[in-house]
C-alpha cells in the first residue's frame, strides 16, 4: 500500500523513498528529492534569461557603431557616402537625411558600421577631412534626448502651421530659437508660424528653419528685406521653400 500511495501522490523521478535504518522494528520512510530531476530545471532558468542579456548587449553595441557625419555637400547620396566610408571599415547602412518640406539634403547623415573598431577607425580617418570642399564632422551619434526634451520638441513641431506661402531660412546661428525666428520676420509681414529644424533625436539646431506667411506678398517682402541680413551675428539666406 505504501508503494501505491507514494506513486499516486508523487510523480516518478521527482522523489525517492529512503529508510535510515533496517534494524528498527518499524521502517520509517523519508521523502527525498531526486538528485537527477532538478538540474534540468536550473538549466532551463538560465536559458530563459539569456535572450534579454543578448538583446541589451546588441542595443549598446549598435549605439557605439552608429556615426553622425555632418557638413556634407548637398549632392552626396547614400551610395556615394557609403563608398567613401567603406574605405576605412565595413558599412552596414548609410543614410543621408533630407528635409521633408524642401526635399533637399540636410547636409548630414548617419552611418552604421559593422563593428565598434570600424566606427572608431572612420572617426580617426575622416573627421576633419574634406568632401567636395567641405570639412566634415564625424563622431558617435548624439546622446539621446530626455523625456522632457522630447516632449518640448514634439510640442514645438505640432504647433507649426504649414502654408504654401513659406520661406526657407539658412545659415542660422545655433542660438536662434523658433520664437527668435518668428519675431525677426514679423517686422515685414504677417507670420503664421516658424520653426528651427533640429538634428533628429537631439535638441541641436540643424542651422536652418522655415517661416510661413498669410500671403505671397509677405513672402516676397521677407526675401527682399532679410536675405543676407544679420541675425544674431550670422548672415542668413532667405528664399522660397
Amino acid at each position: 500500500m505504501a508503494a501505491l500511495h507514494s506513486s499516486l501522490l508523487f510523480p516518478p523521478n521527482l522523489f525517492s523513498l529512503t529508510t535510515p535504518s533496517t534494524s528498527s522494528t518499524h521502517a520509517i520512510y523519508y521523502l527525498r528529492p531526486s538528485t537527477t530531476h532538478f538540474p534540468p530545471l536550473l538549466t532551463a532558468r538560465r536559458r530563459f534569461r539569456r535572450p534579454f542579456a543578448v538583446a541589451e548587449q546588441a542595443t549598446v553595441s549598435e549605439a557605439a557603431r552608429r556615426l553622425y557625419v555632418g557638413n556634407i555637400p548637398r549632392t552626396v547620396t547614400n551610395d556615394e557616402l557609403s563608398k567613401i566610408v567603406q574605405e576605412h571599415g565595413v558599412v552596414e547602412k548609410a543614410e543621408v537625411m533630407y528635409d521633408k518640406y524642401s526635399g533637399r539634403s540636410r547636409r548630414f547623415a548617419f552611418v552604421t558600421m559593422k563593428t565598434v573598431e570600424d566606427a572608431n577607425a572612420v572617426i580617426e580617418k575622416l573627421n576633419g577631412t574634406e568632401i567636395g570642399g567641405r570639412e566634415i564632422k564625424v563622431n558617435i551619434t548624439e546622446k539621446p534626448l530626455s523625456t522632457v526634451e522630447t516632449s518640448l520638441l514634439q510640442a514645438e513641431e505640432s504647433e507649426f502651421v504649414d502654408s504654401p506661402h513659406k520661406v526657407y531660412v539658412g545659415n542660422l546661428a545655433k542660438t536662434v530659437t523658433t520664437d527668435t525666428l518668428k519675431t525677426f520676420f514679423s517686422e515685414k509681414g504677417k507670420v503664421l508660424s516658424a520653426k528651427v529644424s533640429r538634428v533628429p533625436g537631439t535638441s541641436k539646431s540643424s542651422g536652418y528653419g522655415f517661416v510661413t506667411f498669410s500671403s505671397e506678398e509677405d513672402v516676397e517682402a521677407a526675401i527682399s528685406s532679410f536675405n543676407n541680413s544679420l541675425l544674431e551675428g550670422q548672415k542668413i539666406r532667405v528664399n522660397k521653400a
